[in-house]
Order: structure tokens, then sequence, then C-alpha cells
């Protein structure tokens, strides 16, 4: 029973979700044969203040970047 976990910034529309969660089975199946019914996709939005990189968090590079 495949469970994929994908970490997200927040700010995804739900056709956006629906669509990874569609796309990451149908991978599941095509590559490892996995059956759809037993597929298991979460999804977690992190605001970007509680996203770290390059040594910063999110929201601080984002503002840098502009």
């Amino acid at each position: 029973m495949p469970y994929v976990n994908i970490q997200i910034t927040k700010g995804a529309t739900r056709e956006q979700k629906s669509q990874l969660v569609k796309e990451v089975t149908d991978t599941l199946v095509r590559v490892l044969g996995k059956k759809p019914e037993h597929t298991h996709i979460v999804i977690q939005e992190i605001n970007e203040e509680d996203w770290g990189f390059a040594g910063m968090l999110t929201d601080e590079w984002k503002k840098k970047e502009k």
C-alpha cells in the first residue's frame, strides 16, 4: 500500500492538488503496478514562515527576490 506525503507551501488551488493526486497515483500504477484503490496521497500545506532553505525562511527569501 503506497503512501505518498507531498509537502508544499500554501497557495495551491484545489484543482492543482487534485491534479497532483491523480498524476502521482497514475505514476505509481504505471511504474510499480500499484492499485489506485490502495494508494494514499497526503498533501500538507506549510506556511512560508514555517519552511526554510538557503539559510532563511521562505517568506524572507521571497521578499529578497522581489
